[in-house]
């Protein structure tokens, strides 16, 4: 018993290993589980119709060349070499960009809180989808009122008779029902406890997800990143064979070529590719840290970049098929049926699957899919969280059920912080994190800082060498050029762009927030923004040694993170090579 007891106590004060993917598959149906999410659904569907269809397409696959694919190697890269997280890996290449990894971090951390509520909703509807009939279908419920409109028990002539004065009964449904939306953010109003109750089935799934690492993560990912795919194959083909599919089809990809003059469309192409290749809060990096060595991140990063893009483009057809199909049995335009984010997910599309045979089927198969797609993108970043904080103070949390208890005191904090957002009037709050403390701006800041610290600072010929010596393979040029030029250029304009064109949040597209709600905003934007400046300043002015010697310091990677020998040989003759090149050239 005694020696029982001894060898119990032995393991709890055993520094555990931090552990690596169980094989090369766990990795990348992470990864695709993790930048594959809603915004491939129901963001870049819309964006591809508003913004000049097919024409769309243009920007956003320079801002894909320019910035999705080099910036997903390099973090891929980092994490990969230096085996560390978000936050411990700039220590290793270049601690006066610390600021980046704790900046990415508070930017996750605003995520997890409003992502898992979105996956609440769809699970609520989920729940409705069971119903005899489904409740959004009808306006004959104790939430509709007057202005309600059934699409399913009107003629075509009264439907376009004074429709702007009708709501939808699946838009009374989100709003009366789901929500109870209240007036203002002033107006908090009471808890909606139906979805108190599926946030907590939602933290409880995510904890279990992650909570042994990435053995269970690792695990987990069979299940979640490839289910969906089913999902988003059967909509599609329902969605095809339905009459007026053909028509949104057409809506969705008619090139505008009058419309790439816009700046707007630019702007708006470059803040989905740094959303939905999760780029610039440090989640590669942890992601690529648990992988063995030599494992050939740089042929993984140009597939996963290729599902990411495709996937988006493939869930437009699923999404524009059924709203043609939804325009065409309403007799009505196709602009006034196309939505984009919750709209999309919470009000059209249950609006028109109302509207099919066996409609139970088909909403049934949409929320499952909506919801594995937001669950494994919400514990994923979880993940990447614990991970940052468990390297940080690897002796003291590497022990047996440590890791465990953070991430309860992890969800748990931000369950009570999310609270005010399960309100009446929560949903304002949601738009205000989601418009502020998560927008494109923020991340486009971090990435501007973090391809000059790796690229100017580390050195791109560094990088370079790193992935030869990992891979043995020899990455284009082409990336060096992006690293060093294209990336940090095209996101600090892109940055400075979203500044000068930028729109106060409203909702609804009619109600105007508070003035102190929009400093509230501000204040949530630029919290993650400043620790990138704030921290070098600490550093520097805490630092030993005159200025310059502090600034040199700062710059230097750690001398643990340097190529073996032969390593740096190749690197030089790779250097030689690249300036001979240059020569013949000029």
């Amino acid at each position: 018993m005694m020696n029982k007891t001894c060898a119990t106590k032995h393991k709890q004060g055993q520094v555990e290993e931090r552990g690596h993917w169980g094989s090369k598959v766990e990795f990348l149906l992470a990864v695709a589980g993790n930048v594959v999410g809603l915004g491939n659904v129901w963001r870049f569907p819309y964006l591809c119709y508003k913004n000049g269809g097919g024409a769309f397409l243009v920007p956003y696959l320079v801002f894909v060349v320019t910035c999705g694919v080099p910036l997903f190697l390099l973090e891929t890269t980092v994490g990969q070499f230096t085996q560390e997280g978000s936050i411990t890996c700039w220590r290793k290449l270049c601690p006066l960009a610390e600021g980046v990894g704790y900046g990415g971090q508070l930017i996750l951390l605003y995520s997890c809180m409003t992502y898992i509520i979105i996956l609440s909703w769809a699970l609520l509807y989920l729940v409705f989808s069971f119903s005899p009939q489904l409740p959004w279908a009808t306006c004959n419920n104790y939430w509709n009122t007057d202005d309600c409109l059934d699409f399913s028990t009107i003629n075509t002539t009264a439907q376009l008779t004074n429709q702007t004065l009708t709501t939808s009964a699946a838009t009374e449904f989100w709003e009366r029902r789901v929500l109870a939306i209240s007036g203002g953010i002033e107006e908090i109003g009471s808890m909606r406890w139906e979805i108190l109750l599926c946030v907590i089935v939602m933290w409880i799934t995510c904890y279990f997800c992650i909570w042994k690492g990435v053995k269970s993560t690792g695990k987990v990912v069979y299940f979640t990143a490839t289910f969906p795919y089913v999902m988003l194959l059967i909509l599609l083909i329902r969605g095809l064979s339905l009459p007026g599919a053909l028509q949104g089809v057409v809506f969705y990809l008619l090139p505008e070529p009058s419309r790439l003059l816009d700046p707007q469309v630019w702007m708006e192409a470059g803040a989905q590719i740094f959303f939905s290749y999760s780029v610039g809060v440090g989640s590669l990096m942890v992601l690529g840290s648990y992988n063995p060595y030599n494992n050939n991140c740089y042929k993984d990063c140009l597939w996963l970049c290729l599902l990411n893009s495709g996937t988006s483009v493939v869930a437009g057809f699923a999404v524009f098929s059924v709203l043609g199909f939804m325009s065409h049995e309403q007799g009505i335009p196709i602009t006034e049926v196309a939505e984009s984010g919750p709209g999309l997910a919470f009000i059209a599309y249950p609006q028109a699957v109302a509207m099919m045979p066996l409609p139970q089927l088909w909403s049934i198969c949409f929320f499952v899919m909506l919801i594995l797609l937001g669950l494994d993108t919400q514990f994923v970043a979880m993940e990447v969280v614990m991970t940052t904080i468990i390297d940080m103070f690897p002796t003291t949390m590497r022990r047996a059920g440590r890791r465990e208890r953070l991430l309860l005191v992890f969800c748990l904090v931000c369950f009570f912080s999310q609270l005010v957002m399960l309100t009446e009037g929560g949903m304002y709050t949601f738009q205000l994190f989601d418009y502020y403390a998560c927008n494109g701006a923020c991340i486009l800041f971090m990435c501007v800082f973090e391809t000059l610290a790796l690229a100017w600072l580390f050195g791109a010929e560094r990088l370079h060498g790193i992935i030869k010596d990992m891979t043995g393979v020899r990455v284009n040029p082409f990336f060096k050029i992006c690293w060093l030029y294209l990336t940090p250029l095209v996101s600090l304009t892109t940055f400075i762009c979203s500044l000068v064109w930028y729109q106060p949040l409203t909702f609804n597209r009619w109600y105007v927030y508070p003035a102190w709600a929009y400093v509230l905003g501000w204040v949530l934007a630029v919290s993650s923004i400043l620790l990138v400046p704030g921290l070098a300043l600490y550093k520097v002015a805490t630092g030993t040694g005159n200025l310059s010697q502090r600034l040199h310091h700062l710059c230097q990677p750690d001398p643990s993170c340097t190529l073996p020998q032969k390593g740096e040989t190749e690197l030089q003759h790779i250097v030689g090579e690249d300036q001979q090149q240059q020569l013949a050239v000029s």
